[in-house]
């Protein structure tokens, strides 16, 4: 991926960015002595990082989130253990922020700690939603992002999906909007997610784009019946 310390996801409400995340610190611990994610997301119940700890137990993984019964509250807390992984040269950090500018918030405490470790802050864009569905509603988000977090957001990812729906035409709408408004910021569009099960059909779509294959950690209660791929490949 890249040789940044911290790297920062956000994106709209159900952008699929904790997906990413999750994918991400785990690819990350096979290059790094140390990965910590920090679970930022104080807005969305549904798809929280911290709802997978034993996951990131497996693949060690340091967790920051709130703990025993803080750890479930829908409130805005976070860990003050980010302080210490942020001066340890050894860590490699992957921040799940939340959506929006309430979600985006929580990242100003730390703008004086991490300010110059140049932290990578990216946009994750599922086109599939209210508000983004357009590269005027997606850039209006990014702009409150930016200026609650004061930080520029540096790269776009396409992760348009529809959940256990999703088919290649949803892939490439969303690509076609990401790609759009990553030119509109002028910064790079990095890449379009794509979930595991849909390898056979996404292949032609992989052969002409960048594509990172990821395993889908979160589910609602109505999917738990699903199983998803292997893992990512960041």
């Amino acid at each position: 991926m890249n040789e940044n310390k911290i790297t920062i996801l956000s994106g709209h409400y159900g952008s699929g960015k904790t997906e990413i995340a999750i994918n991400l610190a785990i690819a990350e611990r096979w290059k790094h002595e140390k990965v910590a994610i920090n679970d930022l997301d104080v807005i969305n119940p549904y798809f929280r990082s911290r709802e997978v700890a034993s996951i990131f137990q497996q693949f060690d993984v340091e967790l920051l989130a709130p703990r025993n019964g803080l750890a479930a509250a829908d409130l805005p807390i976070v860990s003050g253990e980010m302080y210490r992984v942020l001066h340890d040269h050894r860590y490699r950090v992957i921040v799940d922020a939340g959506g929006d500018k309430d979600g985006a918030t929580a990242l100003g405490q730390y703008y004086h700690e991490w300010k110059g470790l140049n932290p990578e802050l990216l946009f994750v864009l599922n086109g599939k939603r209210p508000y983004v569905s357009t590269v005027e509603g997606a850039l209006y988000t990014v702009r409150q992002i930016e200026k609650a977090s004061r930080l520029k957001v540096r790269g776009i990812i396409n992760n348009s999906n529809i959940g256990a729906e999703t088919t290649i035409n949803e892939i490439m709408q969303g690509y076609k909007l990401s790609s759009g408004l990553a030119e509109r910021l002028e910064i790079p569009f990095l890449y379009t997610t794509i979930s595991n099960h849909l390898k056979a059909e996404a292949e032609d779509f992989a052969n002409t784009h960048k594509v990172v294959f990821i395993k889908r950690y979160m589910t609602l209660p109505w999917e738990k019946e699903h199983s998803y791929g292997e893992k990512g490949r960041f």
